[in-house]
């Protein structure tokens, strides 16, 4: 049978593959340094979770220091000009809370790629790779009745899921050592007509309802005083009540707690509640059941809290998340691997291009739990580990880079996404500019040019930057 699907070549020198948080840091600084850039991703738009209503979680350490800096900032910055964030709060859970506007941050990221010069290519689908010999030598694409193969001298593989690296035959890990496992995945919702002060009137009465089992152990403070204090704020709690409701049959989600994001918009919060258990996010059939069953979580969940929690009576839905956010699926191995004693042990080393800084957050895949584990400070994640091992001229970006499970938990968070991107990104712009193979760039030029844009890539930046503030 003839084909009649065209393809068309198309030539650039540094191609991204995916537009989330790792790959927009990625994108945004190749271009910056000089290269020609192309994005792609399979939406209509740009930023990925950042677009769902999740926040900006651990800008600051769990010292209260700040450990991301450049491009997350500069898009930050951006964000809090329009009204879109309230900039950056400690946190006794999370270390730092950043709220966001999901649907202003859809457009600065656009800003930001027009501002540098990124070329988009948006509604596509990766269908293939060309391998030769090792290395990868384009990527084919498909859109709107035809394919597209992109050739590049430098390609970053900023899926999340490590699609490219996979489809070229990369080694990769899945899920955690003991039981291969993976983290659930959730659809984040938002509803309108919240009543903040009637809730925290709740907690206040029922602060035993701001209190975590064993797994979650946080620092003391997080109280409904210290919520009721500001805005940015993420709320994770009423475990008692869910607990009860389960047990009488009326709670619809397979998880211990109610996850909420205050909103930059009065009476707006953003719902991180549903959870797809036995899950695995690397096929289309689990995709299309797990869109199935969270959209059926929804309305019996918006129903319960109306019925059962004060403050949520007058709640409506407002918006869902596109597409399901994904926490977990490969790790693609690369020249160097970030492993747990590094990062409980705060180990920075000299060829580190981001520092990572959250809790340890790890959601059961098999059941309602979560283990929490709080880190003293950073920890650095090295240029080796955005290296594929196996493949040229292939880096990576964002929740695929290197690193083992346990790590994974910190690593995945998307400040420290998009500041790994940016180290990246200058690494393969120089790549091609020197005309040498990624792994050969030298390091300390990408952390001189990280450092000229702000980035903090060590306890002397952290240090700099707090007495700067």
């Amino acid at each position: 049978m003839e084909s009649y699907l065209k393809r068309e070549v198309v030539h650039t020198e540094v191609l991204v593959l995916g537009g989330g948080s790792g790959g927009i840091g990625a994108a945004l600084a190749a271009a910056r340094e000089g290269a020609k850039t192309m994005i792609v991703d399979r939406q209509g738009f740009l930023g990925g979770n950042m677009t769902i209503g999740l926040p900006l979680l651990a800008f600051l350490d769990a010292q209260g220091r700040q450990v991301t800096g450049g491009l997350p900032q500069e898009i930050v910055d951006r964000l809090t000009e329009l009204g879109g964030s309230f900039g950056h709060r400690e946190c006794p859970l999370h270390n730092s809370t950043t709220v966001i506007d999901p649907q202003l941050m859809k457009i600065v990221v656009f800003e930001k790629i027009k501002e540098y010069g990124v070329q988009p290519l948006l509604h596509c689908e990766i269908i293939g790779v060309n391998v030769e010999d090792g290395v990868l030598k384009s990527v084919i694409l498909k859109g709107k009745g035809k394919e597209i193969e992109v050739f590049a001298d430098v390609f970053i593989d900023a899926t999340g899921d490590g699609d490219v690296a996979y489809m070229a035959g990369a080694e990769f890990e899945k899920g955690q050592y003991a039981n291969g496992e993976t983290q659930p995945p959730t659809l984040m919702f938002t509803v309108g007509g919240f009543n903040l002060e009637k809730f925290m009137d709740h907690l206040e009465e029922h602060p035993e309802e701001l209190r975590h089992g064993h797994s979650m152990k946080i620092r003391p403070g997080y109280t409904a005083e210290f919520l009721r204090a500001s805005e940015n704020h993420v709320f994770v709690g009423l475990k008692n009540t869910i607990s009860k409701l389960r047990e009488e049959g009326k709670c619809p989600i397979s998880r211990d707690t109610i996850i909420y994001i205050n909103l930059p918009r009065e009476g707006y919060i953003a719902l991180n509640c549903i959870r797809i258990l036995n899950f695995d996010g690397t096929k289309v059939e689990e995709l299309s059941r797990g869109e199935v069953e969270s959209h059926l979580q929804v309305l019996p969940l918006i129903d319960m809290l109306k019925e059962h929690i004060p403050g949520f009576e007058n709640i409506y839905l407002s918006s869902i998340a596109p597409f399901l956010g994904i926490r977990e699926t490969r790790r693609i191995i690369g020249k160097q691997m970030i492993r747990e004693d590094a990062a409980v042990n705060g180990i920075i080393p000299d060829d580190t291009i981001a520092l990572g800084s959250y809790i340890i957050d790890i959601h059961s895949g098999t059941n309602d739990s979560t283990v929490i584990r709080s880190l003293a400070g950073p920890y650095g994640i090295t240029y080796g580990a955005v290296i594929s091992k196996d493949v040229k001229r292939l880096m990576l970006s964002g929740r695929c880079i290197s690193v083992d499970p346990v790590v994974f938990g910190s690593s995945r968070v998307m400040p420290t996404c998009m500041a790994i991107g940016e180290g990246a990104g200058i690494g393969a712009a120089l790549a091609v500019q020197q005309k040498i193979a990624p792994e050969d760039v030298d390091v300390q030029e990408i952390r001189r040019r990280l450092r000229n844009h702000g980035a903090i890539l060590s306890l002397e930046d952290v240090a700099a930057t707090a007495g700067a503030q």
